[in-house]
């Protein structure tokens, strides 16, 4: 495959991502807070639906990407697996950080902070696209951390556990059930 295709596809990847993460996190209020809307839409304020809504579009952009090219890709569900965790790490490690060292909150930090994990998975993806060899149990393991991300994203908003990750900062609140804008 194509090494510059590849590379292209993922850095418009980025930018798919961006945007349509940018508006999940206003679908379910604007859709009347319809509750099947809450699946893939930020519900709160919440770390774990910042989450969510970076993991829905960089899902069907890789949909999208497995249909142009995945199939010729020795490694894709690998690749796309490994760049669905790195969405969560990089938002945490970043967002805790400014958060903790600064003791200050920003709107504006916080959206470069979305940008920069959306790169930084799909740069990850791009480079595990590009290993030499093809290995079944790489791409075993990428589907299991899919199909385990696509759970988790559709459950935990209507069942969240009470922890840190899924307490909305405005509210106080958990998840769908205790959304109160």
């Amino acid at each position: 495959m194509n090494r510059k295709k590849i590379l292209s596809w993922e850095m418009f990847g980025i930018l798919f991502t961006v945007l349509a993460g940018s508006l999940l996190h206003f679908t379910f209020e604007l859709s009347g807070e319809w509750t099947p809307m809450a699946i893939i839409s930020g519900v709160n304020e919440s770390t774990w639906e910042h989450f969510k809504i970076g993991f829905w579009p960089i899902f069907v952009w890789g949909i999208i990407e497995f249909f142009v090219f995945g199939r010729k890709v020795k490694n894709f569900f690998f690749a796309k697996g490994i760049s669905f965790l790195v969405i969560p790490a990089v938002i945490s490690a970043l967002f805790y950080g400014y958060t903790f060292i600064f003791k200050i909150e920003s709107l504006a930090i916080d959206i470069v902070i979305f940008i920069i994990a959306i790169a930084v998975a799909q740069i990850v993806s791009y480079r595990l696209m590009l290993l030499k060899e093809r290995k079944l149990y790489l791409n075993i393991i990428g589907g299991i951390i899919i199909v385990v991300n696509i759970v988790l994203f559709s459950l935990l908003s209507f069942f969240p556990p009470e922890c840190l990750i899924f307490k909305d900062p405005v509210t106080g609140g958990y998840g769908i059930v205790e959304h109160n804008h």
